[in-house]
């Protein structure tokens, strides 16, 4: 049984005169014990995914499903105070925002603390002491060069990166059964993203924490993710194992996706410019109808303006009226 199982995941925004879908009928599975990337473009509703995934979505959006389990349990189903409850210990989330996301009356070692649970094998009296030093172990390990004297810091005294650091911690520290890491290296200096990560791939060898990393970098995903699923325009395109997908990919844009991934080998000349799809993502409040990548996809036909089913093949899903399956097979028999 999967631990993260969502099917035909729909999610509306409610505006004064009508609703949008800014996610339609989008399906994930992910493992117990898997790093699972999700990559898309700005606005192609990862963040969203995440949020509906937590709970976390305000009055103004509408969440509908026909499957939404974590961990064989119904997150529909649940209150919100029972959907709390699995905050921390189940589930944990690092957010896009991290300044934003933190108390700025509180100190940053209060806020740690909190976040917390104690270990309740160790004598009540000493567990203050446990939890602090439990703590500056915790921001040791993200990076933070004097977590002591940053434990009295406020989070408006500290920079973006240290911010983000922080959050990291505190979404670890609890070794939750699923970590949901949005853009977990985004405001972080280039040193320090190694070893975020390096330290998330421990958490998911050693703890047996499942990971889903959302991403625009195509590149770091690629580096370590064992499945990966595209998004544009609120729709999955693909998803399947990265390495079948790197070698073969089945849907128009996940193909131009890879196509943009600069070349390091020397064979590109200086400065040259790197394929991409013509147009832009389209807005909310206009989209196309079907295949939402349909005005840029260089396959395109007639049939595209009617929604693709999301189509299984083995352990690939792709949602594509004219998949590149000829290429598979083609290659296929070059190999055999």
């Amino acid at each position: 049984m999967p631990l993260l199982d969502i099917r035909n995941l729909t999610i509306e925004l409610n505006t004064n005169n009508t609703k949008v879908k800014v996610l339609e009928k989008v399906s994930l599975t992910l493992n117990a014990g898997e790093i699972h990337g999700l990559v898309g473009e700005s606005g192609s509703g990862r963040s969203l995914l995440a949020k509906a995934i937590l709970g976390a979505l305000g009055p103004q959006w509408t969440v509908i499903a026909d499957r939404l389990m974590l961990d064989g349990k119904n997150l529909l189903d649940m209150s919100p105070k029972q959907r709390r409850c699995l905050m921390g210990s189940d589930i944990a989330m690092i957010f896009q925002d991290p300044s934003g996301s933190l108390d700025p009356v509180k100190t940053i070692g209060s806020q740690l603390i909190e976040s917390m649970t104690p270990n309740k094998a160790v004598a009540f009296w000493r567990r203050g002491k446990d939890t602090y030093l439990n703590a500056l172990k915790w921001l040791h390990k993200v990076g933070i060069k004097n977590p002591k004297s940053l434990m009295s810091c406020y989070p408006w005294e500290l920079s973006e990166g240290e911010c983000q650091k922080v959050m990291i911690a505190m979404a670890i520290a609890n070794r939750p059964k699923l970590l949901i890491a949005d853009e977990p290296t985004n405001s972080v200096e280039l040193n320090a993203q190694a070893q975020i990560f390096r330290l998330l791939s421990q958490l998911n060898q050693l703890q047996n924490v499942s990971i889903l990393l959302i991403s625009h970098e195509l590149e770091t995903l690629v580096q370590w993710c064992d499945h990966l699923t595209v998004l544009y325009g609120g729709q999955v395109m693909e998803s399947g194992p990265t390495d079948e997908m790197i070698a073969h990919p089945f849907h128009p844009y996940t193909k131009a996706l890879l196509k943009n991934l600069p070349d390091y080998t020397g064979k590109m000349r200086h400065k040259s410019y790197l394929p991409t799809l013509q147009g832009s993502s389209p807005s909310l409040h206009n989209m196309p109808a079907g295949c939402r990548l349909g005005p840029r996809c260089p396959e395109a036909q007639r049939n595209c303006v009617k929604q693709p089913a999301l189509e299984h093949q083995k352990d690939r899903y792709f949602a594509c009226h004219f998949p590149y399956l000829n290429e598979q097979d083609t290659d296929d028999d070059a190999i055999a």
